[in-house]
């Protein structure tokens, strides 16, 4: 049960605190997409005198540039001194012109060859849940020379170990939370354009192997959710990672639990240090964590440590 404590209570104290960042502004960039054209993205920036380094944030499945952990990271870097850019994956500010996926880096790619990204010396990227799935993905790909290294948080390796996992009778709430948030976004892309099925079919989805076959599969390309799932999951492309990796993972994470995890990581991939924490659940983690580096306690404090020792 402390697995599900520390996953569902950050939620339900966000709903109590609006503490974000009150010195970051919008942020937006366009990206050039080969099947629906432009898609603008956006995002929270905050730029603080002296800054030389740039965080930048990646929310997970169903999140948003406004997600408790993504507000949480931006403050740890204020205190860091590191500049922030908290980006919303395409489509999940509400604007409704496309959807993203798992394996879809063009967006994180977009953001860190922004004009803004560029004033800086060097770029760390840190991504939670799907979020760190897909800085794991960036940087076995071609990052941008000035991305120095990545950390991720409760990342799905395996995408089809992960979605069994969601999908597990025992997980219906969470299901149903991330269903719900899946669906805000579609129904913003159905008032721009077409979607692959109606709404009111994704309305009677009930499971998220069923969701992509309903909207990723066709959207993207692929033949079927294991094509997807195949194509995108990071866990087979580790040993290509050449820059400085983090994975924190909890032992308790209902959502991604170890054993979703632990196939990818049976060999040693020495561009990724992974720490496994005892107390904590899905992106959520005590206030005292220690993961053994250099910093004050905290999940974010102990992360930005690690990732501002590769600048």
């Amino acid at each position: 049960m402390r697995g599900h404590f520390w996953t569902v209570a950050p939620h339900l104290l966000q709903r109590f605190r609006r503490d974000g960042d009150p010195h970051a502004r919008p942020w937006t960039t366009v990206l050039e997409d080969p099947t629906v054209g432009q898609v603008r993205l956006s995002g929270f920036l905050h730029e603080p005198v002296g800054a030389r380094a740039l965080l930048v944030v990646v929310h997970g499945l169903g999140g948003s540039a406004s997600s408790h952990y993504a507000v949480r990271a931006a403050r740890a870097a204020k205190a860091a001194g590191l500049a922030c850019l908290r980006l919303s994956l395409r489509g999940a500010d509400g604007s409704g012109e496309d959807f993203y996926n798992a394996g879809l880096t063009e967006d994180l790619r977009a953001a860190v060859e922004s004009p803004e990204a560029r004033r800086y010396e060097g770029v760390l990227v840190l991504g939670y849940s799907l979020g760190g799935h897909l800085a794991l993905r960036y940087a076995v790909e071609q990052p941008d020379p000035k991305v120095r290294a990545v950390a991720a948080v409760c990342a799905p390796l395996d995408l089809k170990l992960s979605q069994e996992a969601i999908d597990r009778p025992g997980l219906a709430l969470y299901r149903h939370y991330l269903l719900g948030n899946l669906r805000r976004l579609m129904a913003a892309v159905e008032a721009r354009r077409e979607l692959p099925v109606p709404l009111s079919v994704l309305r009677t989805v009930r499971t998220l192997r069923e969701w992509d076959r309903q909207t990723v599969v066709p959207r993207f390309g692929f033949a079927s959710p294991e094509d997807y799932y195949a194509w995108a999951s990071v866990g087979p492309l580790l040993a290509r990672l050449r820059m400085p990796a983090l994975l924190v993972a909890a032992e308790a994470d209902p959502m991604v639990p170890p054993a979703a995890l632990r196939p990818s990581l049976a060999t040693e991939h020495g561009a990724l240090k992974v720490r496994w924490v005892s107390r904590g659940g899905h992106v959520g983690f005590p206030a005292d964590l220690d993961l053994g580096f250099a910093a004050s306690p905290g999940l974010e404090s102990q992360v930005l440590a690690w990732l501002q020792a590769r600048l």
